[in-house]
């Protein structure tokens, strides 16, 4: 009883989940991690998404005042930088992963996203760089400024590739799984991750917004590149606190092995029991989780089946024979990517938050009494509040509140989380049209308030607290734990795609209403009818929900087999209440 109680408290005073203190050693859990360490990332996460959305939000608005584009054009230049910058973390989250490990990708990725803030700012203020030669407002740019302008923001969309999924896959490492209390806060610390995200946001579309309207651009960049100097600064700071996951290679490689292993014995039969497939020792440690076997996909099974070839198992080639766990982190990236699909249209209407939500915001009238008038990518900021509300009304309310109900850790499973902010999507799109209908019909006279599109982002940030968040943990907890920092970039990478899939979409339904009359897409949005585009996405969106829903509910969620427990731990629930499919 006595060594039970020693191995209890030696449980307690240290962390035994394969992370690592900034020395190398086991952590010590009372000096690392836990919301100690968050504290230092969150930091960082606001000044990234500070500047982040103080230029992402007004971007179409300079690409139309400053550059000069037309309304289509400048569109589809920000959805192709939005789509860029959210596609390059499948690239940066892979080298975090594999080589750099995360604490380095983000300590490197932040410099280069100061690189980028640094030159922004100098194309502004530089005089051989600025957009004119005076000061007055020119027709045209000087072509030097847009070059200097397009590098600089798409350094800072490399920079983000290595930034963003390092960032949050470290702060949610900072959390031992194994320890009761950690799980639990894991559990909030997307939802907390995300209310810094919106701080920075907040700020970003008021403070700096305001600046850029009444003073410069310039003075703006000066701002985001201070405050991301400091808040890398912070984050170094914070170095002796955190936990670290040391990289162990390309987490593709075991991938590729279970592919190549189960083609070449693709003619063997397989076992009369699934007890007969391959996986190592439960001997080898408590470093190792192991995955329960599932039923799907069952032409995987053959890469654990074990051949006599005379060579002994352990000298086989991981070519020739892979453990049923590899076999098992196979299905569950295959599983993934009809969940990845029906996210798409879902990150198609959230595209057109920072494009026709904001130039419509920019025609509409901002005045706040006789003097002050709101910057047009203010409206902004109710997305954000929204998403603070639900995100906090989830956490404090309805889960406890579904804990009780369901008996189960996460009061819904993540996927139920993700398919209910779909539905406040639609629903956003059709009170989009609703109102973008009526504010055509008052531009002969008086012309809209701004704040009639407030229940359009008030909706969709509300969404947002359920459908980002879930998507957030739903790609780092259902990958393998050596890919964390690429799924986190699989969740952007829906938000990429969705934004390249937008532009292409613009293009084609402007080309097919021109040629059937009178485009959607005019010269401004008064000669446009994006009325009709929203009522087009709603319905794309309410029938995507439905194809989600049908797949969401056959889908098998991670199912980690406990080392010191009986194989029958495989058996009955998993940590999300739904029953593994191979019992």
């Amino acid at each position: 009883m006595e060594k039970i109680n020693v191995k209890e408290d030696d449980e307690m005073k240290w962390v035994h989940d394969s992370s690592v203190d900034h020395k190398g050693r086991v952590p010590l859990r009372a000096s690392t991690g836990s919301w100690k360490a968050a504290l230092f990332i969150f930091a960082i996460e606001f000044s990234e998404r500070l500047s982040y959305f103080g230029i992402a939000t007004s971007l179409v608005l300079y690409l139309t005042k400053v550059i000069h584009q037309d309304l289509k054009t400048a569109a589809r230049n920000v959805n192709y930088w939005a789509g860029v910058t959210t596609l390059m973390p499948l690239f940066g989250g892979f080298i975090a992963d594999a080589y750099l490990g995360r604490y380095s990708a983000v300590v490197a990725s932040s410099i280069v996203y100061l690189m980028g803030l640094i030159l922004l700012t100098l194309s502004w203020f530089l005089p051989s760089l600025k957009p004119c030669d005076h000061t007055t407002t020119c027709n045209e740019p000087r072509k030097i400024h847009e070059v200097v302008f397009f590098l600089a923001i798409y350094l800072i969309s490399i920079a983000t590739g290595g930034h963003k999924p390092s960032l949050e896959s470290f702060g949610a490492d900072q959390f031992d799984e194994d320890h009761v209390e950690e799980r639990k806060q894991k559990m909030s610390f997307f939802n907390w991750w995300n209310c810094a995200l919106c701080s920075g946001l907040i700020l970003g579309v008021t403070l700096i917004v305001y600046i850029q309207d009444n003073i410069n651009w310039g003075a703006a960049d000066i701002i985001f590149t201070g405050v991301m100097a400091l808040s890398l600064l912070i984050f170094i700071i914070g170095r002796p606190f955190y936990r670290y996951r040391v990289p162990s290679g390309s987490p593709l490689t075991p991938m590729l092995q279970v592919l190549v292993a189960a083609f070449s014995k693709r003619k063997l039969p397989y076992p009369s029991n699934p007890d007969q497939l391959y996986e190592v020792s439960k001997s080898h440690g408590n470093k190792r989780k192991f995955l329960c076997h599932t039923k799907k996909l069952r032409f995987l099974d053959k890469a654990a089946i074990i051949e006599n070839d005379g060579n002994s198992i352990e000298k086989q080639s991981p070519w020739k024979l892979t453990t049923v766990t590899t076999v098992e982190e196979m299905k569950l990236i295959i599983n993934m990517i009809p969940i990845w699909v029906f996210t798409i249209p879902f990150g198609i209407s959230v595209a057109q938050t920072s494009t026709f939500f904001i130039k419509q915001s920019a025609i509409m009238n901002r005045k706040i009494g006789e003097r002050f008038e709101l910057p047009p990518a203010s409206i902004f900021t109710v997305a954000a509040l929204g998403m603070i509300i639900s995100v906090a009304i989830y956490d404090k309310i309805l889960v406890p509140m579904l804990r009780k109900i369901n008996q189960n850790e996460r009061g819904i499973n993540i996927l139920q989380r993700i398919g209910f902010g779909m539905f406040f999507t639609i629903i956003t799109m059709i009170v989009a049209a609703l109102i973008e209908k009526k504010r055509l019909e008052a531009v002969e006279k008086d012309p809209l308030s701004i704040f009639w599109l407030a229940p359009q982002f008030l909706i969709i940030g509300f969404g947002d607290g359920f459908t980002l968040v879930g998507l957030q943990e739903y790609f780092y907890d259902q990958v393998p734990d050596s890919m964390r920092s690429l799924g986190i970039a699989f969740y952007l990478s829906v938000i990429g795609a969705a934004n390249f899939i937008s532009s292409v979409l613009i293009t084609i339904v402007d080309h097919i209403t021109k040629k059937n009359g009178k485009s959607w897409f005019g010269k401004d949005l008064n000669s446009s009818r994006l009325d009709k585009f929203y009522w087009l996405l709603a319905a794309i969106t309410t029938v995507n929900l439905f194809l989600f829903v049908f797949f969401a509910r056959r889908y098998s969620y991670k199912n980690v087999q406990k080392v010191a427990v009986i194989d029958d731990s495989c058996k009955g629930k998993n940590d999300y209440g739904s029953v593994d499919n191979s019992v």
